[in-house]
């Protein structure tokens, strides 16, 4: 029994000793400490997280401006080329005006030498609205009807058996803007 109490002062001795006692404190003050520095850590990076976050809005906000002001600009021009698009080709008709005014002054004159002056106006008109890319269609009589480039206005009897489908007269002349019809031509069809 002597051991037994013993052993108990022992242990009741440990758990009173001061030095086991700072230890224990000083286990306390560290995790104390390692909690503060991580509070610390984490404010860093919070702090690290807002100012980029803060960098991307301003970086964001300066991509839409520059984004809007392109789209504003880009909607002028196109409304600046489209006033000024038929430009060129209003230049070029001008001069044919001046013709046509200049053939309605002109006092006498026989027939044939005022259809000469027409045929002269029709085909500088004409040479003027071709170095635009426009372009006639051409002869469309005996060829086969295109629903694409043709419109068929009525349907006629055939001069001939090979004549069936195909054009016989035309009414109004086709045009081509570069690749793209700006008016169908209109046609009779042989039955």
């Amino acid at each position: 029994m002597a051991e037994k109490d013993h052993i108990e002062k022992e242990e009741t001795i440990d758990k009173n000793d001061p030095v086991e006692n700072s230890v224990e404190v000083d286990e306390n003050k560290i995790e104390t400490l390692g909690e503060e520095s991580t509070a610390e850590v984490e404010l860093t990076e919070n702090e690290k997280l807002k100012k980029e976050n803060a960098e991307l809005k301003d970086k964001y906000l300066r991509l839409y401006s520059e984004f809007e002001n392109y789209r504003r600009r880009t909607a002028k021009e196109r409304l600046e080329l489209i006033k000024t698009a038929s430009e060129d080709v209003i230049t070029d008709l001008v001069s044919v005006v001046d013709d046509f005014e200049r053939s309605l002054n002109v006092e006498g004159g026989d027939v044939e030498s005022i259809r000469e002056g027409n045929l002269l106006i029709y085909n500088k008109l004409y040479n003027a609205l071709e170095s635009k890319g426009l372009k006639s269609m051409g002869e469309l009589i005996g060829t086969p009807f295109d629903a694409e480039t043709q419109e068929a206005i009525t349907m006629a009897p055939a001069p001939s058996e090979e004549m069936k489908g195909k054009v016989i007269d035309v009414i109004q002349k086709g045009y081509l803007l570069g690749d793209k019809v700006i008016r169908y031509a209109k046609v009779v069809i042989g039955a």
